[in-house]
């Protein structure tokens, strides 16, 4: 499950809950496109904003409605014994996989990050994932230590945050990382305006903010490149490259819920405050764009 497109949807919401009916019709895309795999509860899923309650409620809508594509859940939180719990909840609903990521308020060093992964893994039935998000978690994995986490049991895929965006250093950083992780555990690129080039040096899955509203491009996207076809996924890629300056300027998730707003698929508001939506001016250029690029007629 940790290879080809792994989309990761949004948890639509209010100050007065999760919009359950929003959610699924969110699903139902991922399932109809056939993805790979479906991410819920990732930074895109929000999954900082919501209590242990409602993140297995979440849970369990995705599992129930993912038609038997595989399902990795975000477990992340800022206590281990939190984490723990999140991940019993989510083996116990039917997780095919988990998500971790070092959340933190302080600082955490080299050897806390090891324990948190250390202590986690011992506990689980099923993979897990390494998210490497350091824009969100203000810790930087050296590729030293991705290879001892990697070690773990149970550890099958690290999520890295981009590439560089020309192939030759694009192909040394994924190299680099391979070099010092088992042959089993493979090697997925986020940051969706990399995606492309990531695939093209040779990562074996895009982990998608994109994907989990748009999988059918994301999916040409992510098999052009894995058949070879590099120059097409650039060139898909490219096509949608005034979509990623607006993620870089405003965030993925705001334009995400903005364009599923827009497209009458979640209600608005969606975010969990205090974030806000775009503005109307940022809406009016997102339009255009969408316009242009032809994910809107």
């Amino acid at each position: 499950m940790f290879t080809g497109l792994s989309a990761f949807p949004l948890t639509p919401m209010n100050e007065s809950g999760i919009d359950e009916k929003a959610f699924i019709r969110l699903l139902k895309r991922l399932t109809s496109a056939k993805v790979d795999s479906i991410g819920v509860l990732g930074s895109t899923g929000s999954y900082v904003y919501l209590n242990r309650e409602e993140r297995l409620r979440v849970i369990q809508l995705a599992i129930e409605h993912a038609e038997g594509i595989p399902v990795m859940i975000g477990i992340s939180a800022l206590r281990t014994r939190d984490v723990l719990y999140l991940a019993e909840d989510a083996q116990k609903a039917g997780a095919n996989g988990v998500l971790l990521a070092p959340v933190s308020y302080q600082q955490l060093t080299e050897d806390e990050v090891f324990s948190l992964y250390e202590t986690v893994t011992n506990t689980l039935t099923v993979p897990l994932c390494v998210y490497d998000n350091p824009s969100t978690t203000h810790f930087r994995f050296s590729n030293e230590l991705h290879g001892e986490i990697a070690r773990l049991q149970n550890v099958r895929s690290i999520k890295i945050p981009g590439v560089p965006v020309d192939l030759v250093s694009a192909k040394k950083r994924v190299e680099q990382l391979r070099a010092n992780i088992p042959s089993d555990v493979t090697i997925g690129v986020s940051g969706d305006a990399y995606a492309a080039v990531g695939l093209n040096a040779g990562c074996d899955a895009w982990y998608s903010v994109l994907g989990g509203l748009y999988p059918d491009i994301c999916m040409k996207i992510t098999r052009s490149a894995h058949t070879g076809r590099s120059v097409e996924a650039e060139s898909q890629s490219a096509r949608l490259d005034p979509l990623w300056k607006m993620f870089q300027k405003y965030g993925s998730l705001r334009v995400v819920a903005a364009v599923a707003e827009m497209q009458g698929l979640i209600d608005s508001p969606s975010l969990p405050l205090p974030l806000q939506g775009l503005n109307e001016t940022a809406r009016l250029a997102l339009s255009k764009i969408l316009t242009h690029i032809g994910l809107v007629t």
